[in-house]
């Protein structure tokens, strides 16, 4: 397995830096790490040390965040969420590009910020969203796009259709298409009879044998996916064994 994801939550938000220290070939990074919960330079700074711990294994990524309740019980404003997202992500992408960044607004509050030591690594930013704001404010700027695999029905047609959204929402950021690498989470159900994640409603899951998750992965490649992350149901020692013999399948020629 080449990349790993943990789900950014109030509660998560260092695994990113544990792993990075006990590992040495793994990607990793936060799927996606929630701009409202921390203030932006200290994410930045977050990040920066991570990417430094991993050698450069970090891909950050930043979304607005969904879960009310979540921000309710840890007292941070759920309101006017793009725009605290848009003034934060701006702050970060400069911070992690190497600049002195000031910045003064109703959502931040920056002077003469700066990462030090320099950073040896580029660090990759990965968003999430399909809201043309959210897309307006990340893509003039975002390495990758990810998509959750019940935004397109966990079907290469559908990862089609959300790619082509994507392409023509790149280029009136000012962007090649090319130049945004696509990431698909991808449902994989490996036992029907466990109740250890509900499939939604208009969601196909991918189902083994490992032969038939193989090519699953490489329909969805030639749909327009440069990037499989699996979400397997359950996650067992089996499951992981079926998923390795499938990941063995797409390496022969």
């Amino acid at each position: 397995m080449s990349l790993l994801r943990f789900r950014e939550d109030a509660y998560a938000r260092e695994c990113p830096a544990i792993i990075a220290a006990v590992t040495e070939r793994v990607k990793l990074g936060p799927l996606v790490a929630c701009t409202a919960f921390s203030p932006p330079a200290l994410l930045a700074k977050r990040a920066s040390a991570v990417q430094e711990i991993s050698d450069g294994r970090l891909i950050l990524g930043l979304g607005a965040g969904w879960n009310e309740a979540e921000f309710r019980s840890f007292g941070v404003p759920f309101d006017h969420r793009v725009s605290r997202f848009e003034a934060s992500f701006d702050v970060i992408r400069r911070l992690l590009a190497g600049d002195r960044v000031t910045a003064h607004g109703p959502f931040v509050d920056v002077e003469d910020a700066v990462l030090l030591p320099p950073l040896r690594h580029r660090t990759p930013i990965m968003i999430g969203s399909t809201s043309p704001r959210m897309l307006s404010i990340g893509l003039p700027h975002a390495d990758i796009w990810n998509t959750w695999f019940d935004w397109y029905g966990n079907t290469p047609e559908g990862f089609a259709s959300r790619n082509a959204l994507i392409d023509r929402a790149a280029i009136a950021a000012g962007r090649r298409p090319e130049d945004v690498a696509r990431s698909a989470c991808v449902l994989v159900v490996l036992d029907r009879a466990s109740n250890e994640r509900t499939v939604p409603p208009g969601v196909t899951p991918l189902e083994g044998p490992a032969p038939r998750i193989a090519q699953g992965l490489r329909d969805l490649a030639a749909a327009g996916a440069d990037e499989a992350i699996l979400v397997a149901s359950p996650i067992t020692d089996r499951s992981i064994t079926v998923l390795g013999e499938a990941l063995a399948l797409l390496e022969q020629p």
